[in-house]
């Protein structure tokens, strides 16, 4: 487990931390700690890249893109 320093709190914020501590009947750490677990929790699943950037476009509508006619494929290469 990280542990971690927290510096230069305001003093009305630890007195409020302290309180709510006593009233859930915790220390102030564990008070912090829950408070961190609820508000910050578990990072979401990475989307995947193609449906992120469909989602950031689809508000603007999509664009038809001209597709160039294909042509017969160019033989392969000889080498020797």
């Amino acid at each position: 487990m990280a542990s971690n320093t927290i510096r230069n709190l305001d003093d009305g914020l630890k007195r409020r931390l302290r309180v709510r501590a006593a009233e859930n009947g915790r220390s102030m750490e564990e008070e912090a700690r829950d408070i961190l677990r609820r508000t910050v929790g578990e990072a979401p699943p990475p989307k995947d890249l193609g449906r992120s950037i469909h989602a950031r476009f689809a508000a603007l509508g999509g664009v038809e893109l001209e597709l160039p006619e294909r042509g017969p494929m160019r033989p392969p290469p000889e080498f020797g």
